[in-house]
């Protein structure tokens, strides 16, 4: 038979239907017999339609497979003795030489194996019950055959057998239940499912995507935090005012010195958490090690736990709900440091930090604890889910979490401090927290004391890169309160590292270092774009660590052309429709002769641009849909632009665009309506009506499947029709081109005007599908093109051009240790990259676990290892960078600046 396209997809549709309509009619059955109670309870269960449709297609598929190399060929057989002994034996009793002499011709060996191994299972006489039910097989015989074929047909035979198998499979593991199935006792099917199991983290967040409900969930949370809440209603203010004290540098649930009498200290910084659980678990599992050892090329470096955890914001991407928040944030961490015996989920901590069972207070507590600021993310709710799940839940995974407020104050030892502010989405502090702060500087915080400023968003650098100016409040408080004694600033939101130093001048110096760390979790952002930044506030800085460098961030940015379809493949349904809609008003074109008769090829391609050029003037005047669609288009892309630059260069590169995208959808136009004007020519298409294919069907189904006793002529008359309606309508869906090709001579003939409403859906439905589906990858070659060249050329589009690649590696975290002397030293530990699949981690299983025993207790705390040892986190950490910040430490100006 060989391989027939239309005969196979005939045959496909034709068996799928049928097998669906059979099994859907089985179990309507089974479920009545199963309400009558003849069957075990267990198959009350409904099947799922997906199984059902799936099992349909693979029936299907196996009969046409068998088709295309067998055929439907029935052979006679005149005597039973002969019918017994063949088949499966029979093959391999023939002398050696003859198997190796078939096996050479190929040919004779199929026709074997058809006729021997898969023969039908006998003829419609030795079933006179069922004789009016089968289809008959194609007569085969050699010569003269003087009888009809009275086999039955081995297409049926094989469907018959795979739909038996079904049935029987599902009725015998309904039927008796668990036991069957799952021959281990429930506990022990348990146990062992729970080794097996995956850590199941989410990927990371489809930014592209246009089928995510989340992100069309986010753009609307953002626009009513905007528009609604922004100015008019502020989630601190509400927090200020339910606090009674009115000495708000005393208040317990704002200020926290538990920790300020230990000789030395360790604390850990990271944030922007909460994407992808690969990257976010590497980075948890790091922070829950009791130590983390650093090989170098001569010793090797133990680094502690550290005794605080801050987490400077952006908890869960893309938005803040219990979804994402348990999912995203809270599942990494737990796996790393398991929380205790005594937590639940469900519980609410009314009266923070929550009694620990033989611990009187924070101070005599051993364990980890964190503290949290919100970021912008966590705010698109008006700060809903972060209050109810870090402001009253008592656990993070292992981590304690005391905190009661969105900022907080944490004095620390050696005359440390960490200021932890909330932003908002203001990018600034509200008047409460400038009062608590300054009021607690003004208080406690002595000359000789040293701050770190800890805030979801560099301000500094991003003041920077978007020409403006913010956080007014913040640098009121540390120009004219702190007086130099901020020795550090710390914040993440850009999902990098980057840190800068102050260059030792005659001017002042309010803030020694800045330090960006958002590599928590989240997609990777550029360095590069930030090469140039130097002066904050009137003092020069200088760049001392950046991560990844600034040639590895450029290199990485090109896989906006390499990638952006792979990595945003949910972009496909936008960008599809996007190119149909520039296109739509000029299908069809009828004059392409002028094309074809060009008799060089520099004829053709100047003919082909000159009628792409006429398609764009018939676009300008008078098309509707697509001009519309292009302005449309115009207005997106020139808001899309950074507002950084000039309105005339925002107009431009829009402009420019949409150019890019309009060109390459009138290209595609025309390339498909040639490809089917070449098809036409040819004859291969709009040579019959609509319903080619079921009619050409038919006579092939009448000529090789003989229906002797009118079994289709019954299914016809029992279904009133619908039977063949169905398949017939289905297979004019399938036979896509044929139904383009058709409409569209009848328009050229005829004009649009002789289309009905319903055939001209139906032609724009089938041009639809082609052009989408030849559309799809232009389009995201293109906007990853433009991604790429706006952010290595023009430095603009940070974020969108990295948050399209979803990069989970670079990933890092910053510990900080408080030494005897009272310096600060700071290492980053990065992990370059992120391992994508997690087994059980033997250790932590074969560790002994005491009933009440806390997690940071544990040798071995995080449940999950990477399956391939060298690619654990562990084994890959290194460090990044690493400074020392002396306590103390005078600069330049700086007697001049406290005696102010």
């Amino acid at each position: 038979m060989g391989v027939d396209l239309r005969m196979n997809l005939s045959l496909f549709l034709t068996i799928y239907i049928s097998s669906i309509v059979f099994l859907f009619v089985f179990h309507l059955i089974f479920l009545g017999l199963w309400y009558l109670g003849l069957v075990a309870r267990v198959a009350g269960k409904r099947p799922e339609i997906s199984t059902i449709l799936q099992n349909c297609a693979v029936i299907s598929i196996a009969c046409c497979v068998f088709y295309s190399h067998c055929g439907n060929r029935a052979i006679l057989r005149e005597r039973p003795f002969e019918r017994k002994h063949s088949g499966w034996f029979s093959f391999w009793k023939e002398d050696r030489n003859t198997w190796l002499a078939k096996f050479l011709r190929m040919s004779e060996l199929k026709d074997q194996v058809c006729s021997s191994w898969f023969a039908p299972v006998g003829s419609a006489s030795d079933y006179p019950l069922l004789s009016k039910w089968v289809i008959y097989g194609e007569l085969a015989c050699n010569g003269s055959c003087a009888e009809s074929s009275d086999e039955i047909s081995p297409i049926y035979s094989l469907w018959a057998t795979f739909i038996g198998l079904y049935i029987a499979n599902y009725v015998v593991e309904r039927s008796t239940g668990w036991a069957l199935t799952h021959p281990l006792s429930v506990e022990e099917y348990e146990k062992l499912k729970k080794k097996q199991l995956k850590p199941g983290f989410l990927d990371m967040v489809p930014w592209y995507s246009g089928t995510s409900a989340d992100l069309f969930k986010t753009v609307f949370d953002l626009l009513v935090s905007v528009t609604v809440f922004l100015g008019r209603f502020d989630m601190r203010m509400m927090q200020a005012a339910m606090s009674p004290v009115q000495d708000r540098a005393r208040q317990g649930d704002l200020l926290y010195d538990h920790f300020c009498d230990k000789d030395e200290f360790w604390f850990d910084f990271m944030a922007d958490t909460g994407d992808g659980g690969n990257s976010s678990y590497s980075v948890a599992r790091l922070l829950a090690q009791p130590f983390i050892r650093l090989k170098s090329a001569d010793s090797v470096r133990s680094l502690p736990r550290g005794d605080l955890l801050l987490i400077g914001g952006d908890l869960a991407y893309p938005n803040p709900s219990a979804f994402t928040y348990e999912k995203r944030f809270f599942r990494p961490f737990e796996y790393a440091l398991q929380p205790p015996p005594c937590y639940k989920d469900e519980h609410i901590a009314l009266k923070k930090p929550e009694s620990l069972a033989g611990v009187p207070d924070l101070k005599h507590y051993d364990g980890p604890q964190c503290f949290v600021i919100p970021g912008n993310h966590d705010w698109f709710d008006g700060l809903h889910t972060y209050l109810r799940y870090i402001c009253h839940k008592g656990w993070l995974g292992g981590w304690l979490m005391p905190q009661q407020r969105s900022y907080f104050a944490l004095q620390l030892p050696k005359r440390w401090w960490i200021f932890g502010l909330d932003l908002a989405l203001h990018g600034d502090i509200d008047v409460y927290q400038f009062k608590f702060f300054s009021e607690l500087v003004k208080d406690k915080v002595e000359e000789n004391d040293s701050v770190i400023i800890m805030t979801h968003e560099p301000n500094w650098i991003l003041d920077w890169y978007w020409n403006e100016s913010s956080g007014k409040n913040i640098w009121h408080l540390v120009r004219d309160h702190l007086r130099g004694r901020c020795k550090l600033r710390i914040a993440g939101d850009l999902h990098h590292y980057m840190r800068h130093s102050f260059v030792p001048s005659e001017k002042p110096v309010y803030v020694q270092h800045l330090l960006v760390n958002g590599c928590g979790g989240a997609f990777l952002h550029p360095t590069h774009v930030f090469s140039n930044f130097n002066k904050f506030h009137g003092t020069c800085y200088e760049m001392k660590a950046a991560y990844p460098s600034y040639e590895d961030s450029s290199r990485i940015a090109l896989g906006n052309i390499l990638k952006f379809r792979k990595k945003n493949w949910q972009f496909d349904f936008i960008g599809g429709i996007i190119y149909f809609v520039l296109a739509f008003s000029m299908f069809p074109q009828c004059h392409l002769k002028h094309i074809l008769h060009e008799d060089t090829f520099c004829g053709h391609v100047r003919s082909f641009f000159g009628t792409v050029w006429d398609a764009f003037l018939y676009l300008l005047g008078q098309s509707y849909v697509s001009l519309m669609g292009a302005l449309v288009l115009v207005i997106i892309a020139v808001s899309f632009v950074p507002t950084k630059l000039s309105r005339k260069r925002r107009v431009t590169i829009g402009l420019v665009h949409v150019s890019a995208h309009l060109s390459a959808a009138l290209i595609l136009m025309l390339l498909l309506e040639l490809g089917v004007e070449m098809c036409i020519r040819h004859k291969l298409l709009a040579t019959s009506g609509y319903h080619t294919l079921y009619e050409w069907y038919r006579q092939v189904e009448s000529e090789h499947f003989p229906d002797p006793t009118g079994l289709r002529a019954r299914l016809e008359q029992w279904t009133f029709g619908l039977y063949p309606a169905c398949i017939k309508y289905l297979m004019s869906a399938f036979d896509i081109p044929e139904v383009m090709a058709v409409t569209r001579s009848n328009i050229c003939k005829k004009g649009m005007e002789s289309l009905s409403r319903g055939g001209a859906a139906i032609y724009y439905a089938s041009i639809f599908l082609y052009f989408w589906v030849f559309s799809t990858p232009v389009v995201s070659l293109v906007f990853g093109s433009y991604l790429y060249i706006c952010i290595n050329w023009l430095h603009i589009h940070f974020d969108e051009a990295f948050s399209s690649l979803r990069i989970a590696n670079y990933k890092s975290f910053t510990r900080f240790h408080i030494n005897h002397d009272g310096d600060l030293e700071v290492y980053t530990l990065a992990v370059d990259k992120v391992p994508k699949e997690w087994k059980l981690d033997p250790k932590w299983d074969a560790e002994l676990k005491q009933p009440q025993q806390m997690s940071h207790r544990r040798k071995y705390p995080s449940k999950w290892r990477a399956t391939v040892a060298h690619q654990d986190p562990l084994a890959t950490v290194r460090i990044a960078d690493q400074f020392v910040i002396r306590h103390g430490q005078k600069i330049n100006s700086s007697s001049q600046l406290l005696n102010k």
